[in-house]
């Protein structure tokens, strides 16, 4: 059957393809064919030869009876976050800020009601929940989310949040739109957001956000801590002011890489001998 957006220039098979990839959930890594299928909605013989051309070109490989994904798909949002450079920008002073409170701290966008991680530097600490990423939650219930949506206009945070979530996590705290507006009020008007087991039990995290040159918020960056061991106060009196330094100097170097001049070098032809 067509898929949603068909238009002159819509690409069907490469719609396809990417619903085949995205079907793919964490809790389910090797899918039958029949359950890919199902779970994308097109007929056998297509998903058949769907994950036929994607094990080809290496983006899936058989497994027993069934199919699953291979590291060679995060090609694909290495190469969004690369095209960006956000991650070569990023990566000393998230490294640092990493090294100065001994927590895990990460990056994200929005996609959707969702948050998407784009680069993280991780402590070997146990968490509730796993991030890597590609790792999606309900942008409402994290601060790197409430930072993104307190950047938009209410109305259009409304029709955001009004979409399913395609993260598969139901959060703890879930708002009317009252208790939202308000929370988001508050987060712009201070510059940061923060979520105290929001999200899942034991995640208490701190976030601002990332600006390009223009001023516009381009994606967040928090430090997360485990509840049962770091209190709000330490939180908030000594992650926050490094996280904020960091999250200024990102912007800076970021609005610095946006305004240098690029210029490419020709590929030189060899000369016949």
């Amino acid at each position: 059957m067509p898929r949603e957006g068909t238009g002159p220039d819509f690409i069907e098979a490469l719609a396809r393809g990417l619903e085949v990839i995205t079907a793919f959930q964490p809790r389910q890594p090797v899918m039958s064919l029949t359950d890919v299928a199902n779970t994308t909605g097109l007929a056998r013989p297509t998903a058949r030869r769907i994950l036929l051309t994607l094990t080809e070109l290496g983006y899936v490989r058989q497994q027993g009876g069934g199919f699953m994904l291979t590291p060679r798909v995060l090609d694909l949002g290495v190469a969004y976050v690369r095209s960006m450079g956000l991650w070569d920008v990023a990566r000393p002073h998230l490294e640092q800020l990493v090294e100065r409170t001994n927590e895990s701290c990460s990056i994200a966008q929005l996609d959707g009601p969702d948050i998407v991680y784009v680069a993280r530097v991780a402590m070997p600490k146990i968490v509730t929940l796993a991030v890597q990423i590609g790792t999606r939650f309900p942008a409402l219930s994290t601060s790197l989310g409430k930072v993104l949506l307190a950047a938009l206009p209410p109305e259009e945070v409304a029709r955001i949040l009004a979409e399913p979530s395609r993260s598969g996590l139901h959060a703890l705290w879930q708002p009317d739109r009252m208790e939202w507006e308000s929370e988001l009020r508050e987060v712009r008007a201070r510059g940061w957001a923060m979520t105290d087991e929001q999200l899942a039990k034991g995640i208490r995290s701190v976030a601002a956000p990332l600006r390009d040159g223009s001023g516009r918020v381009i994606a967040s960056v928090n430090v997360n801590a485990h509840a049962a061991e770091t209190p709000v106060e330490v939180v908030i009196h000594d992650y926050l002011p490094l996280l904020l330094q960091a999250a200024g100097e990102i912007s800076a170097d970021f609005a610095r890489l946006e305004s240098a001049p690029h210029v490419t070098q020709p590929a030189r032809v060899p000369t016949p001998s």
